[in-house]
């Protein structure tokens, strides 16, 4: 699996949907772990980097 790069304030297209039906977030904190935003309700989500 190719490694994919990321920096702050990219948006990316997550696989799963979030319930409000948006599946576009924005990467708001960078670190061990990734905090994204819901662009559709700006729900935020930590995830850990190898989730990402």
């Amino acid at each position: 699996m190719e490694r994919k790069e990321f920096g702050l304030g990219d948006v990316v297209e997550m696989k799963k949907s979030h319930p409000c039906g948006a599946n576009e977030w924005k990467i708001i904190r960078m670190g061990m772990d990734i905090r994204i935003k819901c662009m559709g309700c700006e729900h935020s989500v930590l995830i850990p980097r190898q989730k990402i």
